[in-house]
């Protein structure tokens, strides 16, 4: 049974997109690796950030977060979860870009800044909603990029093929929170199967998921031991599918169920 995190998570992500608070449930998803997270607390530590912020602007911001509190990207022990989980980095003062670029914008709402997520292949960063757009990479202290920057972050990460200026389109909460999702299952799976499953489940409560996708994090879910979950998953989609498929997903979800006498 889904507990009061996991609840919230999916009511949380559940709402219009843009009334999702990208805060308090990217915090959700850290109660999950440490239970009995006061998700409170730790958003008044980000009012806090902000509260001590000089001034409301982009240039204050990044002096405030990188050179006075030191945020950066942990390049001595990337693979750790704990950089996934904002707490924990606000604790550190270190994460991966993804997180960082949470906080980054998560303090700058709270000042009136107006920042958004970019999901880049390979590497998340910070836009400025400007004209024209100023990225920064929270990773690497706020360092401010211009889109010839960025491209230069993904050649040196290995992109290969044309540039596609999409790739630095802004991106939504849902957005953000299933590529953090995507970050700690690739760390838990395939060894650690506890907490791959409420990685999965949490997942699998965003909204807007591919049908393809959503049928294969359901397997993956049933795998780990949770049949009820991945049958009810199952049913739920077989139910926004053409006949034929949806009455293959069901049979698929009655295989699930029956595991469970």
């Amino acid at each position: 049974m889904a507990g009061a995190a996991t609840r919230r998570f999916a009511e949380l992500v559940a709402r219009p997109e843009e009334d999702v608070p990208l805060d308090e449930t990217a915090l959700l998803i850290a109660a999950h690796g440490e239970p009995g997270l006061d998700v409170g607390h730790q958003l008044g530590r980000l009012d806090e950030l902000a509260g001590t912020c000089p001034a409301p602007d982009l240039d204050a911001l990044v002096r405030h977060l990188f050179d006075d509190h030191g945020f950066r990207g942990n390049t001595e022990n990337y693979a750790d979860p704990g950089n996934s989980y904002l707490h924990v980095v606000m604790d550190r003062r270190l994460g991966i870009p993804i997180t960082l670029s949470v906080l980054t914008i998560e303090v700058a709402r709270r000042l009136g800044v107006a920042l958004a997520g970019v999901g880049m292949p390979g590497h998340f960063l910070v836009r400025h909603l400007g004209d024209p757009p100023v990225f920064l990479d929270p990773f690497s202290g706020g360092r401010r990029l211009d889109e010839a920057g960025c491209e230069a972050i993904f050649r040196r990460l290995g992109g290969t093929g044309p540039w596609e200026s999409h790739y630095v389109d802004p991106v939504g909460p849902r957005a953000i929170l299933n590529r953090m999702l995507v970050n700690l299952q690739s760390l838990f799976l395939p060894g650690r199967l506890r907490p791959a499953a409420w990685v999965l489940e949490l997942r699998l409560a965003i909204p807007g998921l591919p049908p393809a996708e959503r049928r294969g994090l359901a397997r993956a879910l049933g795998s780990l031991g949770r049949f009820a979950a991945a049958g009810a998953v199952l049913e739920g989609l077989a139910d926004s599918l053409p006949e034929s498929e949806g009455d293959e997903l069901r049979a698929e979800a009655l295989a699930f169920r029956s595991r469970l006498n």
